[in-house]
This record gives C-alpha cells, sequence and structure tokens, in this order.
C-alpha cells in the first residue's frame, strides 16, 4: 500500500502520524517522491512533552528515507481532535507548540522568511 500511495499519488505533501507505537516504522517512507512529510511526532493527547533528543533521533530515523529538506515536524493532530476535545489545557498545548518550535530549529536551524 506504501508505494501505491506514496510512489503514485500527485500532491505536495503528507500529513502523518507518528506520535505512537501504533504507527509502525518510516521505512514505508522510502516510496515518497517529492513530497514534503510533515512527521506528527508529537502528541496531542496527553501534556507530557516528549523529549527534545527522542524528537531529533525519530527525526533523523526518518531522514533514512527521506532528504531532510522534504520532512517538517507538527503534533500528530489538532488539539481538538475529538468532539470533547482533548484534555489538554491552553498552556500545555502552547508548551507542546514551543517544543516542536525547539526541536525543529535544532533540526533545521532558524526559520527564515
Amino acid at each position: 500500500m506504501a508505494e501505491t500511495l506514496f510512489g503514485h499519488c500527485n500532491i505536495d505533501g503528507f500529513f502523518l502520524e507518528y506520535d505512537s507505537d501504533r504507527a509502525g516504522g518510516f521505512s514505508p517512507l522510502r516510496f515518497i517522491k517529492n513530497q514534503k512529510v510533515v512527521l506528527g511526532l508529537v502528541t496531542s493527547k496527553f501534556p507530557e512533552l516528549e523529549k527534545e533528543e527522542d524528537l531529533l533521533a525519530r527525526i533523523e530515523e526518518a531522514s533514512l528515507y527521506v532528504p531532510k529538506d522534504q520532512l517538517a515536524l507538527s503534533p500528530q493532530c489538532g488539539f481538538a481532535s475529538t468532539e470533547e476535545g482533548n484534555n489538554l489545557t491552553e498552556e500545555e498545548q502552547f508548551a507542546k507548540l514551543a517544543l516542536i518550535k525547539r526541536v525543529a530549529e535544532k533540526a533545521w536551524g532558524p526559520y527564515e522568511e
């Protein structure tokens, strides 16, 4: 399925959830062509922050299959991804976003317009 989806889909990018073991590994990404791959490595389901070094390691692992300049980092889904929303405070949500920014700057360098 990955070869068909990633290798033959004429779109600009994929937003993929990788915040749990259920998501599997990155090897299906080997079929990506020129698309962007947004790695949803940061869960929006729980308030605990992921470790920066773990996220950086996962980005490096994904870059074995897709060039790093085609990768990006995001939460795995929106913070209100269920009807009742996820049980995170606004402060916890902003902490997750700040974590993503810090990790992205370490992985790809500061954002330049």
